[in-house]
């Protein structure tokens, strides 16, 4: 009889831990895997960054012109770009985004606008 129990334990066990495994295979625990919305954000905010810098914007105007990305992981980003950009001697492109111009006929109406303020 002493043979029956180890034997009959072994079961038991077996039997609990495929019961668990059964009761947690099905749920999500939270904070187990991140939110993949979360990564994505994080990872276009890098992006961002490593644009910023390789455009030689400032961290300033990059966080400026991205109000919404995440500013520590722009700064990764920013970081990580200067640091590949100096190991590998890359210059930067300088940034066309700048003051835009207004076409002509928004300016003629701007003018008007200012010469009929002055006349008042």
């Amino acid at each position: 009889m002493k043979g029956m129990y180890p034997k009959a334990s072994l079961i038991t066990y077996r039997v609990a831990a495929a019961l668990a495994l059964l009761l947690l295979g099905g749920c999500e625990i939270p904070g187990l895997i991140p939110d993949p919305r979360v990564v994505q954000r994080e990872a276009e905010a890098s992006a961002i960054g490593g644009g910023c810098r390789h455009a030689l914007r400032g961290l300033e105007d990059c966080y400026t012109l991205n109000p919404k990305a995440p500013k520590s992981a722009i700064f990764a980003g920013w970081k990580d770009m200067d640091l590949y950009m100096r190991e590998n001697k890359i210059d930067g492109t300088p940034s066309v985004l700048g003051k835009v111009e207004k076409p002509a006929k928004a300016r003629r109406s701007e003018a008007g606008d200012a010469d009929d303020s002055n006349r008042s």
